[in-house]
């Protein structure tokens, strides 16, 4: 074998097995690309990795069912030599832009069938239907933008949903505040049927994070709820606890951090005619804001230097985003933001660790972009043959409907069977044209569809659950 392009196998089961799975390589061994993997397995998926760091990826071959691969991966030969023209998908997920664009587009002239490719540079996202159309990239991630769009969605919108409702068929997922129906306030999961009759609150947004209730989870004040149902009852609910029009009240917003989040919604926000502040400690970034940005105000300075934020006004905003590279300098500033009685305060964070101190902080939304990018990539990968719709809720978690296959493993079984993880849960099943609110004893057939809520953090355990024995399982987003 050649210097330079060293394969470990970690399973001898890759040999045979590969001709039942798709195959997909993953270009980048850093954050994205394990997570990905990761969940890409637990759908039973054939995963090659191919990274330049010969450590790192003797690592994870000791710990992943994958093939790993040591290689530059821009280099054609290399790619020949693997095989590319066999493998379904190519997700180049470097660190580099053009890297990345330049492994898709030429996978794809060898034969890969579809390529995926994460871009983050501003200067790309206006030519991007060049990018594609000129490289033949099938799909481009950018996890800077994908936040920003959730962060956006949250502020503007204030309805993490468009307008309150996702709807499907004959069921409706409604959100709104507890406050809005007094009755449900200090009522457990339990009791909440003599409330809402034959709906179920699947996810309840609490302190930034979002939650999927249990009997014993006691409804408050503060809380978001996400009530499914059918279409009729929800609407009529709908029409109680939602006041007419869009919150557009929204008109002073400082971001700390001017990195590519921060860069991106501020344009965004900037552009819907909100007054955008920036602090970003280093100098020549805050040149490059100030070049790129229109109607931005631009601030170099240490956004943890209090002074600084009370001379910039820091009571007067209605919304605070900390968007630094560092997670724990992000919730120090949104912790400090939230005593200050800011409204929305809303946190970047990358590390799933601080979950439950996110939580204990008040802090209105925490979103971290790996789970969110990772969430688009598998959508697309499995996206061309049973139908899904697939819709972010406040960038933490998933609603999708899919179309049950004789061969998964939530077929034929008890819900209370399953041993589905805690942050997961069955919400509807379409059944011809029956609507069924489901219970521990309920049995989802074939051909049924099925409506799930899950926390993006189970991304994993969710590829397992809807996972074909035998047969390749496929989803493709509904237009």
């Amino acid at each position: 074998m050649k210097a330079g392009f060293q394969i470990y196998l970690n399973d001898a089961r890759h040999a045979s097995e590969k001709r039942k799975k798709m195959k997909i390589a993953i270009v980048g061994a850093g954050k994205l690309g394990l997570k990905v993997a990761e969940a890409l397995l637990g759908g039973d998926h054939s995963v090659t990795i191919i990274d330049q760091d010969d450590e790192l990826l003797q690592k994870l071959s000791s710990h992943l069912d994958v093939m790993t691969v040591n290689a530059n991966a821009k280099e054609i030969k290399i790619l020949k030599n693997l095989g590319i023209p066999t493998y379904d998908y190519l997700i180049a997920v470097t660190e580099n832009d053009d890297t990345n664009i330049v492994i898709a587009a030429f996978a794809k002239r060898i034969g890969c069938s579809k390529v995926i490719a994460r871009v983050r540079e501003p200067e790309h996202m206006d030519q991007l239907g060049f990018i594609k159309e000129t490289m033949g990239i099938d799909s481009i991630v950018n996890p800077d933008l994908a936040i920003t769009v959730e962060i956006y969605k949250y502020l503007v919108e204030k309805y993490t949903l468009s307008n309150g409702i996702f709807s499907s068929g004959r069921v409706s997922l409604l959100e709104f505040t507890a406050d809005k129906t007094p009755e449900l306030l200090g009522l457990s999961m339990r009791d909440v049927g003599t409330v809402l009759d034959n709906m179920l609150i699947v996810a309840i947004s609490r302190n930034g994070k979002v939650i999927i209730p249990h009997g014993d989870t006691v409804i408050q004040k503060e809380d978001g709820l996400y009530v499914i149902g059918e279409r009729a009852p929800i609407m009529e609910l709908s029409a109680n606890v939602h006041e007419k029009g869009k919150y557009t009240d929204l008109q002073k917003v400082m971001i700390v951090g001017g990195g590519k989040t921060g860069y991106y919604l501020a344009r965004k926000l900037a552009e819907f005619g909100v007054a955008v502040k920036i602090i970003e400690i280093d100098k020549n970034r805050c040149y490059y804001l100030s070049t790129h940005l229109e109607d931005v105000m631009i601030l170099h300075g240490d956004a943890t230097d209090m002074d600084l934020l009370e001379e910039e006004n820091l009571d007067e905003m209605d919304a605070f985003v900390t968007a630094t590279g560092y997670d724990e300098e992000n919730l120090l500033l949104a912790l400090m933001a939230k005593r200050h009685g800011i409204e929305d305060v809303i946190a970047k964070i990358s590390r799933e660790s601080y979950t439950e101190l996110i939580e204990s902080m008040g802090i209105d939304m925490a979103l971290n972009p790996l789970d969110i990018t990772a969430s688009t990539i598998l959508r697309f990968v499995q996206g061309s043959k049973r139908v899904i719709s697939s819709v972010l809720i406040q960038g933490q978690a998933e609603i999708m409907e899919v179309v049950a296959s004789d061969h998964m493993k939530l077929v034929d079984t008890p819900l209370c069977d399953l041993d589905l993880p805690d942050g997961m849960l069955v919400a509807a099943i379409h059944r011809g044209l029956q609507v069924i609110i489901p219970t521990g004893d309920t049995v989802i057939e074939e051909g049924d569809r099925v409506i799930i809520f899950t926390l993006l953090s189970e991304l994993p355990d969710l590829e397992k659950l809807l996972r074909v024995s035998g047969k390749l399982s496929f989803f493709r987003r509904q237009r």
